[in-house]
């Protein structure tokens, strides 16, 4: 998508400009609304992390660097070219080089920039530079990160805290009271620390918790003690980053934890999808914790013969049909592009009677400026559509015709009952619906070996053209389908169907499999088993969920 710039910028951008952007800690949904602003206007973003460039694809809903107008050029400030960190020093020659050059500059910092980070270094050097910056704040890692585990730093019994570097240098005897620590940069050094301060005069018994990547959905937490810190971070393997809370504080974890106890925290979910619809599904399955990963199935054409389209369209525009039907949002897309082909708006509708097979559909068609006249009341389906469409009646209805824009693979059952209310249908193929090509090879494999722990299938071409480009998922793999249609046809590829949703529609799909989630947890709980994922766990008997609990 293409972005504009703003024409109206202080005088110093002639110059260049750089903004020092805080991204948080790690989650892009903590980033500020400015932060997202400014990546909008660069020409160049400055990154310092490896996640960083991903980061700016999602927000910014392109590939960077994939020669899309409007999108800026990304710039690794975390490595230099022979693969070793940047010195502060040379991060900041790298800014100055792209800024002295007249650009609008996104220096994109880990946290916050000026909490823990190179932020003032770099500013001092743009102001002896004699240009324009401005500092965007990010959400810290001091605070989001033990937020993100159920842990407050403060209660009203607990008000103080203190935030220290582990640099090797503390003076542990300091922080012998009760407040609140949050340790940075601590991992290594756990076992030490712990004993200074018990040394210092804590008790050993005193609260102690370790979080890895927070806010990410790797995130891992360990709570112990001071007494057994050391010896269980080893356990669990903990490296960096992490960030370590010591305090009474911790023991409200076991209450408010909630982010780890998402019903589908990290898992790897795979979405077989179109690649242009996939982003809602997407984005519902990482609000329950989810780590998706799209891999498209089928590819969205033109037909091969436009010749059909053209005709029908200017049928439309004369007044041919009484009635338009839409039974997917890629039916709507179509027509609008061949609207917008012939330099025609929605007043073309004008008269004219509107069907959607859904409430995505009718949102489509809304977005158009329209409003459905008919949607189904019961199943969001053809056949839904054809219990709810009225029969053509020749005293009421001046013509008996209905336009139908549809994929080149849709069934025939719509059209036969629609012949049988006494409607004539043009059925005219609006678009092709190909087999994408095959994932690459390590996606394969993980869909083979069980390494996704659910697939979400909205539709039974979805089902066929996975198991075509990429093979069966393998048996520990949760399937969730859309409907009774795509279960059959799972089935039908050897699938054993975990989830079916109670509705056509992706929310609620989604919605069903955190359902299933939360009660495989709850289920492993009450067995006193550890909470896994299901590519952590042999198969195991399970039931399918039809209804919300």
């Amino acid at each position: 998508m293409t972005r504009g710039k703003t024409t109206t910028e202080p005088t110093e951008r002639a110059r260049g400009w750089v903004s020092f952007v805080g991204s948080g800690p790690g989650d892009p949904d903590l980033m500020t609304l400015r932060a997202v602003e400014l990546l909008r206007q660069a020409e160049v973003v400055v990154t310092e992390s490896p996640e960083h460039e991903e980061l700016v694809s999602r927000l910014l809903g392109t590939e960077v660097g994939d020669g899309e107008p409007g999108a800026p050029e990304v710039v690794d400030g975390g490595f230099g070219e022979d693969g070793q960190p940047l010195t502060h020093a040379a991060r900041a020659k790298v800014v100055l080089k792209h800024a002295k050059k007249g650009r609008r500059v996104v220096r994109l910092m880990t946290g916050d920039p000026f909490l823990y980070a190179s932020g003032p270094e770099e500013a001092q050097a743009c102001a002896k530079a004699g240009l324009g910056f401005e500092i965007v704040p990010g959400v810290s890692s001091v605070g989001a990160v033990p937020a993100y585990a159920g842990i407050p730093l403060t209660t009203k019994d607990h008000r103080e805290v203190a935030v220290v570097t582990c640099d090797g240098t503390v003076d542990w005897s300091q922080y012998a009271d009760d407040r609140t620590l949050v340790l940075l940069s601590g991992v290594g050094q756990v076992a030490e620390i712990a004993k200074a301060l018990v040394s210092a005069g804590r008790s050993p018994a005193t609260p102690v918790a370790m979080t890895r990547v927070g806010t990410t959905t790797e995130q891992a937490t360990v709570t112990s003690t001071l007494a057994d810190i050391g010896a269980d971070a080893r356990a669990a393997r903990m490296a960096p980053p992490a960030v370590i809370v010591v305090g009474k504080v911790v023991d409200l974890r076991e209450t408010l934890s909630w982010f780890e106890t998402k019903p589908l925290f990290g898992w790897r979910v795979l979405v077989p999808r179109t690649k242009d619809q996939a982003g809602p599904l997407t984005t519902r399955l990482r609000g329950y914790g989810a780590v998706p990963e799209e891999v498209p199935t089928i590819s969205v054409e033109p037909p091969r013969n436009p010749q059909q389209m053209d005709k029908a369209v200017r049928g439309l525009v004369e007044g041919r049909y009484e009635w338009i039907a839409f039974t997917s949002v890629n039916a709507v897309k179509a027509v609008r592009e061949k609207f917008e082909e012939y330099g025609l708006d929605a007043r073309a509708f004008s008269g004219l009677k509107i069907a959607a097979v859904g409430d995505k559909t009718a949102g489509a068609i809304a977005d158009w400026g329209l409003r459905a006249d008919l949607v189904p009341s019961g199943e969001q389906s053809a056949a839904g559509l054809l219990a709810d469409w009225p029969e053509y009646d020749d005293v009421l209805d001046p013509i008996n015709r209905v336009f139908l824009p549809r994929a080149d693979i849709a069934t025939e059952n719509l059209v036969a009952g629609l012949i049988d209310l006494g409607w004539e249908c043009d059925d005219v193929t609006a678009y092709r619906t190909v087999r994408a090509t095959p994932p690459p090879a390590p996606t394969r494999d993980a869909i083979k070996s069980g390494k996704f722990d659910a697939v979400v299938f909205t539709s039974s071409s979805t089902v066929r053209n996975l198991v075509g480009i990429a093979g069966k998922p393998h048996p520990s793999t949760v399937i969730a389908v859309i409907g009774p249609a795509t279960a059959k046809t799972a089935e039908e590829h050897g699938l054993r169907v975990d989830v079916l949703s109670p509705k056509p529609d992706v929310d609620v799909l989604v919605d069903a499999l955190a359902d299933f989630g939360a009660a495989r947890r709850l289920a492993l709980l009450e067995e006193g088993q550890p909470v896994t994922k299901p590519s952590e766990r042999k198969p195991a008997a399970r039931r399918r969920a039809t209804s919300r609990s």
